[in-house]
């Protein structure tokens, strides 16, 4: 089974909400796949931001009891693929766990790009639907390398 852990500062924005976003895109075939999501920096427990879930839901997407969580050795060692919505998120987990290195990729360079998703937090409505576009852009153009990258 393919495992993507999607990665963001605290966990409560960027990442479940792609966590989210990509399995909606993978619609039956996210069955057969792990998918889950992380921060760098990320306390334990919080709900996802209101404006990520008030996208996700206009998206018709229940993002339910999403708690937030840090990265840790055990989690990052469980799946194929991590993918990252900064660079400092990239070169935060590259150093501290060298052991992951090759499978570390920011969103972007699954399309052959390389820049940060920004962080929408403490911004508007449309910053967050901003983002979600963004994002989905990314899964529109980049769905085959992710499911590559991931063994898939």
């Amino acid at each position: 089974m393919p495992a993507v852990l999607f990665v963001c500062t605290a966990n409560i924005c960027r990442s479940p909400m792609a966590m989210a976003l990509f399995r909606a895109r993978l619609g039956e075939e996210a069955k057969n796949w792990r998918v889950e999501s992380a921060g760098t920096w990320a306390p334990t427990g919080m709900l996802a931001a209101t404006f990520t879930r008030m996208v996700l839901s206009r998206r018709g997407i229940d993002l339910g009891e999403h708690r937030s969580r840090g990265v840790d050795r055990d989690l990052l060692t469980q799946f194929d693929l991590i993918l990252v919505m900064e660079r400092g998120h990239k070169e935060a987990l590259q150093s501290e766990f060298p052991y992951i290195r090759e499978r570390v990729y920011l969103l972007s360079e699954m399309i052959g790009q390389v820049y940060d998703i920004q962080d929408p937090i403490g911004r508007s409505l449309e910053d967050y639907l901003a983002t979600a576009q963004e994002i989905e852009n990314i899964f529109d153009r980049g769905m085959a390398e992710i499911k590559r990258l991931a063994g898939k």
